[in-house]
C-alpha cells in the first residue's frame, strides 16, 4: 500500500470515529434536555427536584464542553498530521547530532510537551469553570500545577528510562524483540502496581490510617469475614482537590489496600460505607484486577508486534511526514493511530466493565444480607457527583463502564438473599 493510500485510509477512520461519538454525544444531550424534571420514580425521595436539575445541568455542561474539547483536539491532531509538522520535529532533533536513542528520547519528549501544553487551557477550564461553578472545586491554581508539574516529571521518569530501554531491544534483540521487550515492560507493570500505594499516589494526596472507632472496626471484621487480607484502610484528603467521592482498592500482594476518599465518609452512614467496602472487596475477591491486566498483557503483547511489523514498512512513516522509519517515530504514530482503528473495540470493555460492576454488587449484598444500604450508598454517591441519572441508552451502552444507577437498583433488588 502506497504511503497517500494509508493517510487516506487513517483520515476515514478517524472522520469516522469522530462522527459517531460526537453523534453519540449530541443524542445525550437531547435525551437528557427531553427528560421531566422531576426526579425518576427509581429515586423518588431520595434526591430532590433541585438535586435532579443540578445533575442534568451539570451533564448538559460536561457534554457541551466535551464536543468543543474533543474537536479542537481533534482539529488540532488533524493539522499536526497533515502539515507535516512531525516529520518537521524529527527532522530538526536529529540535527542536534545526538546518539540515535537520545534523539528519540528527545523527540517524545518534545512531543508529549506539545499535547500537555494544547491540553492545559480545557483543563483548566474544565476545573476552575466548570468544577468551580457547581461546587466540586477546592484546589487552588497553584496546587493545580504544582500536580502538572510532579505529572510531568513523574511522567518523564517512567517515559525516559523505558524508552532507553526498548529501543535497547530494538537494535539489539533481532527480530523477535518485541517478545523479550513485552517480558521486560511486564515486570515493569507489576512493579509500578507494587509500589503504587506506598510511593506514588503519596506524591499526589496524603493518605492517613483510619481512625480507631466503629467504622475501622466494622471494616476489618467485615474484610476477616471474607478472607481479604489488606494492609490497611486509609482515608485519603480528596477534599483538599473537589468535592467528588469514591472508594477504591489498589495495589497488589502485601502492599494491598482499601482507600476511601474523606469526602465519602463525610457523606455516608457507617451502614452505607461496609456495602461500598464490600463491593471493593468483591472486586479483589472476583479477581477482577487480575482479569483486566491479563486482557491489558494480551493488547500490549499485540501492540508490540504491530509496532515489529510497522517498523519494517517505510511507506507507513512517509504517509506522516517521516523520510524514514525509527524507533521512536512508530511509538508516536502508533499512539496516535491506535484510537481510530480500534473505537470499535470501546463497547466490548464497557460491558465487560459493567459485568464486573454487577458482580462486585451481588457480592457485596450477599456479604453483608442486605440490598438497601448498597442502594442507599449508590444513590448517595452518584447524588454527591451529580452523575447523569438518565443516560441515553446507546451512549451508556458505548461509554460507560459502570451500569447506570437504575440498572445498577434493578439488580441489586434482583438479588435472592
Amino acid at each position: 500500500m502506497k504511503s497517500h493510500s494509508i493517510l487516506l485510509l487513517y483520515l476515514v477512520f478517524f472522520i469516522i470515529q469522530y462522527v459517531w461519538e460526537r453523534f453519540l454525544e449530541i443524542k445525550n444531550i437531547r435525551y437528557v434536555k427531553s427528560q421531566d424534571k422531576s426526579p425518576p420514580s427509581f429515586i423518588a425521595g431520595s434526591v430532590s427536584s433541585e438535586e435532579y436539575k443540578n445533575s442534568i445541568d451539570y451533564t448538559l455542561t460536561k457534554q457541551r464542553f466535551s464536543i468543543f474539547s474533543s474537536t479542537a483536539s481533534s482539529i488540532f491532531l488533524l493539522l499536526l498530521i497533515l502539515s507535516g509538522f512531525l516529520g518537521y520535529i524529527d527532522s530538526l532533533v536529529a540535527e542536534i547530532h545526538l546518539h540515535r536513542y537520545t534523539t528519540g528520547v528527545l523527540y517524545l519528549v518534545i512531543i508529549v510537551l506539545i499535547f500537555r501544553l494544547f491540553s492545559l487551557p480545557f483543563s483548566l477550564f474544565d476545573q476552575f469553570n466548570i468544577e468551580e461553578r457547581f461546587g466540586f472545586n477546592k484546589m487552588k491554581l497553584g496546587l493545580f500545577f504544582l500536580d502538572l508539574i510532579k505529572g510531568l516529571i513523574l511522567s518523564f521518569l517512567l517515559l525516559i528510562p523505558l524508552s532507553y530501554l526498548l529501543f535497547f531491544f530494538m537494535d539489539k534483540a533481532g527480530s523477535l524483540w518485541w517478545i523479550y521487550a513485552f517480558g521486560v515492560f511486564t515486570l515493569v507493570q507489576f512493579f509500578i502496581m507494587l509500589i503504587y500505594p506506598t510511593f506514588i499516589a503519596p506524591i499526589f494526596n496524603k493518605f492517613t490510617p483510619l481512625e480507631e472507632g466503629p467504622l475501622r472496626d466494622r471494616i476489618f471484621a467485615l474484610a476477616d469475614k471474607l478472607g481479604f487480607r489488606t494492609k490497611g484502610i486509609f482515608v485519603m484528603n480528596g477534599s483538599k482537590r473537589s468535592k467528588h467521592s469514591n472508594a477504591y482498592f489498589t495495589g497488589i500482594g502485601k502492599t494491598k489496600r482499601i482507600v476511601l476518599y474523606d469526602t465519602l465518609i463525610q457523606s455516608m452512614s457507617e451502614d452505607e460505607l461496609i456495602a461500598v467496602l464490600a463491593h471493593e472487596i468483591g472486586h479483589e475477591k472476583k479477581q477482577h484486577t487480575k482479569k483486566i491486566f491479563t486482557i491489558s498483557l494480551i493488547g500490549s503483547v499485540a501492540g508490540f508486534f504491530i509496532l515489529s511489523l510497522l517498523l519494517q514498512y517505510p511507506p507507513f512513516f512517509n504517509a506522516f511526514g517521516f523520510k524514514d522509519p525509527s524507533y521512536h517515530a512508530v511509538l508516536v504514530l502508533l499512539m496516535f493511530c491506535s484510537g481510530p482503528f480500534t473505537f470499535f473495540l470501546t463497547p466490548l470493555f464497557s460491558l465487560l466493565s459493567r459485568k464486573y460492576e454487577y458482580e462486585a454488587d451481588n457480592f457485596a449484598v450477599k456479604s453483608i444480607g442486605d440490598g438497601e444500604n448498597m442502594k442507599s450508598a449508590l444513590i448517595s454517591i452518584y447524588k454527591e457527583n451529580l452523575s447523569n441519572l438518565t443516560p441515553h441508552p446507546l451512549y451508556s451502552f458505548y461509554h460507560y463502564a459502570h451500569p447506570t444507577l437504575a440498572e445498577r437498583i434493578k439488580a441489586i433488588d434482583a438479588v435472592k438473599l
